[in-house]
């Protein structure tokens, strides 16, 4: 869904919007943006298997967009316990905790050895892209929303002989708010808990430090 800029309306909080709401709203411009951009980048639509990589605030939202398209298997790839009870809570139906090649044989496993049909990239590093190639299915699709350690670390080999489409990039998250806001409003869609941590702006650099020693998922600042 594209949206004029110009159309500004569609993007104001109503007013009297309860203030509980406010984190998820918040994470319409951020996480929750992203995670939707790569699914509908990766194809994910009803009926979809889907496997995503990553667990991270993104990842997560990510969980929860495939449900919100209809996919019919979630696959979170997720080593941490708090991440994996909210991916769960999210709509994943399956969690594998094994990494590269071992996690990539767990995806066959699951989907009689074939593969994903769509792929969701939410880290960027070279070894988390070897793993989204290895597990999506000839015909398939990945998004990717991670921002790359480097640029060709994807061999075009790997796209051409099994009939891959990639999509994704820097998230347009704007353009989608119009089309989740009101889910959030009417409680339909809530991707508050990936704010496991609130502090005040005074604080600001122990949450960038908390999420970096992952003892936090997301941060929320108050003001």
């Amino acid at each position: 869904m594209r949206v004029p800029f110009a159309d500004a309306n569609l993007f104001v909080i109503p007013k009297g919007t309860d203030e509980k709401l406010m984190p998820a709203l918040l994470t319409l411009s951020d996480v929750m943006g992203t995670g939707y951009y790569a699914a509908v980048s990766g194809g994910v639509e009803k009926g979809k298997t889907v496997a995503i990589v990553g667990d991270g605030a993104v990842g997560l939202c990510a969980v929860l967009a495939s449900k919100r398209l209809g996919a019919n298997k979630i696959i979170l790839m997720s080593r941490h316990e708090d991440r994996q009870k909210i991916g769960k809570q999210f709509g994943a139906t399956d969690i594998i905790e094994e990494r590269g090649d071992e996690g990539i044989a767990k995806v066959k496993e699951m989907t009689e050895s074939i593969g994903a049909d769509c792929v969701l990239d939410c880290v960027g590093s070279a070894p988390a892209r070897e793993m989204v190639m290895g597990m999506v299915r000839p015909g398939g699709r990945v998004g990717c929303v991670g921002v790359p350690e480097s640029i060709p670390d994807i061999k075009a080999g790997d796209i051409f002989w099994k009939n891959i489409t990639i999509g994704g990039g820097i998230a347009p998250t704007r353009t989608f708010i119009p089309e989740l806001m009101p889910d959030v409003l009417s409680g339909k869609l809530d991707p508050a808990p990936v704010f496991d941590m609130t502090l005040p702006l005074s604080e600001l650099t122990k949450g960038y430090d908390a999420m970096d020693q992952r003892k936090s998922i997301k941060v929320l600042i108050k003001l």
